[in-house]
């Protein structure tokens, strides 16, 4: 027997569950903002990050690679195209990756940093770069803080040396 406490529960069900749906429809078709602009900001979002092979990433980047390295754990390419010069490097593993990345930001530096592979180059090239394969720019100033036993001097205390 249909109880009007019975009904009344059945449409706030209904109620919430069209709610709920109706929101997954608008996250989904507008990437999480209500204008549809990916970042709030009227940028778009950057694209999904690239993956793959070294040559894979590459013509991703619109690049014909010139590799340098070709180990198992590291391979290395220098690549030129419209927006500059680069260097893109992938990795066998995650901390290789993050094991290289924290060596090199001891000499500064700009990188564009996917999933097992690293673009090196000007802010400008890795910002143009970023927008074919996706990553997060990450910077280090030189003489950055790590195993180097530097005493995170600024660069003006070392130019006696050069």
């Amino acid at each position: 027997m249909w109880t009007s406490t019975n009904i009344c529960a059945r449409r706030a069900a209904r109620t919430a569950l069209a709610v709920v749906a109706l929101s997954l429809a608008v996250a989904c078709t507008t990437n999480g903002d209500a204008e549809g602009r990916g970042d709030g900001g009227g940028k778009p979002a950057p694209p999904k990050e690239a993956t793959g092979s070294l040559e894979q990433i590459a013509a991703q980047a619109d690049c014909e690679p010139n590799i340098q390295t070709d180990a198992a754990e590291l391979r290395q390419a220098n690549c030129t195209t419209g927006d500059g010069r680069y260097v893109l490097a992938t990795f066998a593993t995650d901390r290789g990756q993050r094991e290289w990345i924290n060596e090199a930001k001891n000499y500064g530096g700009t990188y564009l940093v996917g999933r097992k592979w690293v673009a090196v180059g000007d802010a400008e090239v890795l910002a143009a770069l970023r927008g074919r394969l996706g990553g997060t720019v990450e910077t280090a100033s030189p003489h950055h803080q790590g195993s180097s036993g530097d005493d995170g001097g600024s660069e003006g205390d070392h130019s006696a040396d050069h």
